[in-house]
């Protein structure tokens, strides 16, 4: 569980990221999560969109989505998320205490 802190941390590395993930009509698919996988296991911090053709919620997708992936869900703003989970074998980001 992230603290406060920690959490506007990880948004302000947001805010300079693009989103890299975007999830469509299908919603969250099977291949969805594993390309989040992948990367969040590369980057531990990934901005992702949910495009306006998906019946999905936002935040009901962000969250599955972030379930699904065993990660934290930092954020969402509009149609933008931002998930994170921490690498255990090479962490990159040295969060806030």
């Amino acid at each position: 569980m992230l603290t406060g802190k920690q959490k506007r941390f990880l948004r302000a590395m947001g805010n300079e990221m693009d989103p890299i993930l975007q999830v469509g009509k299908g919603g969250v698919t099977d291949s969805v999560v594993v390309q989040a996988e992948e990367t969040l296991a590369a980057r531990e911090l990934m901005k992702g969109r949910i495009l306006p053709n998906s019946a999905e919620d936002v935040q009901g997708a962000a969250e599955q989505l972030a379930e699904r992936t065993s990660s934290e869900l930092v954020q969402v703003i509009g149609r933008n998320f931002l998930l994170y989970r921490e690498s255990k074998k090479n962490p990159i980001i040295m969060l806030p205490r």
